[in-house]
């Protein structure tokens, strides 16, 4: 590996190439018609793995700023993170017997849809929340939003002001953070003494078994296994106390932690760690095992979608996602294919996807325009989409499932 690489954790200079997906637009930069006449930036976008402490990382990085200004995603839109979040917010309500004396804080808290959930159990409850766009919806809300970037310095802010939390949620910003030593000593600079820490991302372990390489985009700097993390913790006098692993988004990880001494450490860090060696985390035939799969996989999408095409079947797309677009651009799929994408977001329709410039429509354009096929770009949330879709499906649509292995539904 070039002398270049440089862990962003352990600072190590021992790197291996994952796996390179070329120049790629960003993944959640949506254009308007306007701005279909000018050429749209790309970025190079490479993943790597440090072979000393095993964190996987992307080589190279694109300014937050730019990334999470104005955002498309709002959480409330699907019905399954709404699910999950509420019976997230009702177990830590009870479990640990939180009240109006004690605090919450989100980062990255979205559009509120996580926090309203302790607000209305009389928690108070605060977010950080930098894209502005985003946060006016959990103001609306009455949900107290700060619009700014999570690390130290904002942590010591919190703390001089006597704003310190008794939890502190993050679900699904810790990969985002790419000074992600900055962001665990904030961690640990805004937590009371006694509180907790919980994270959910993505898990490693099924990012590789599944071959989720559309999980790879801009946004998401790291992609975490348990391994990597015991160790950047304790740097910053932090433990990790328990984890449990989550059906949620492909596969994901919830990470309790705490100050070392104030809680017990559950078994479940001790199992997931040796789940890991046997998995072969630390070995680099893993990495190159993904990516071999990754290129397969590719490949059989491209030829299948291409052997419809020439039988003279419509195929559009549902789910004007990141991790599609990832998809899209890596498979070189565009307007030569597919005639749209369908999706349920209001702050999608009517602009256009990164790189493949296809125009995003309502869903109820799936029914109306009755395309043979739509890939379906948001897997993760197949359970909820296909319900949803039964009208679709009844009059003989079918959708392409694209991973974690190919298949036709």
């Amino acid at each position: 590996m070039s002398s270049a690489f440089q862990c962003r954790s352990c600072q190590s200079e021992s790197g291996q190439l994952v796996l390179d997906l070329g120049e790629q637009p960003l993944a959640n930069n949506l254009m308007r018609e306007e701005d279909l006449a000018r050429p749209e930036p790309r970025f190079p976008l490479r993943l790597l793995v440090c072979q000393s402490c095993w964190l996987m990382q992307l080589g190279e990085l694109v300014p937050p700023v730019r990334l999470f200004a104005d955002y498309p995603y709002f959480s409330s839109v699907s019905q399954t993170f709404r699910e999950h979040v509420a019976a997230a917010a009702g177990r830590y309500l009870a479990e640990f017997r939180l009240g109006a004396g004690h605090r919450v804080i989100e980062i990255a808290s979205n559009d509120g849809c996580f926090l309203e959930h302790f607000q209305v159990a009389g928690v108070p409850a605060l977010g950080i929340e930098p894209a502005a766009n985003v946060a006016a919806v959990a103001r609306a809300k009455g949900i107290e939003t700060v619009v700014e970037f999570f690390g130290q310095a904002l942590a010591n802010r919190l703390n001089a002001e006597g704003r310190q939390a008794d939890l502190v949620l993050g679900n699904n910003v810790f990969a985002h953070a790419p000074e992600i030593n900055d962001f665990v000593a904030g961690l640990g600079t805004v937590l009371k003494p006694g509180g907790r820490i919980i994270l959910e991302f993505p898990y490693a372990v099924d990012f590789l078994r599944h071959t989720e390489f559309d999980t790879i985009y801009h946004e998401h700097v790291y992609y975490f296994a348990l391994t990597p993390l015991v160790p950047l913790f304790r740097r910053h006098g932090l433990e990790i106390l328990a984890v449990e692993r989550l059906a949620i988004h492909g596969g994901s990880l919830r990470l309790f932690a705490g100050r070392p001494g104030e809680h017990r450490v559950n078994d479940s860090v001790s199992r997931m760690l040796e789940t890991e060696r046997e998995e072969g985390l630390g070995r680099p035939e893993t990495y190159a095992a993904f990516a071999a799969n990754a290129r397969k996989l590719r490949s059989a999408l491209v030829s299948l979608l291409g052997q419809l095409k020439a039988q003279g079947k419509r195929i559009a797309a549902y789910g004007a996602s990141a991790k599609g677009s990832t998809l899209l651009n890596f498979c070189g799929l565009g307007r030569e294919t597919l005639e749209f994408i369908a999706d349920r977001s209001v702050h999608k329709q009517g602009k256009y996807a990164p790189g493949t410039r296809l125009p995003i429509v309502a869903v109820e354009e799936l029914e109306s325009r009755r395309p043979d096929y739509a890939v379906l770009l948001t897997w993760n949330f197949a359970a909820e989409i296909l319900e949803q879709q039964e009208v679709y499906l009844a009059a003989g649509g079918r959708f392409v499932v694209p991973i974690p292995e190919l298949r036709i539904i």
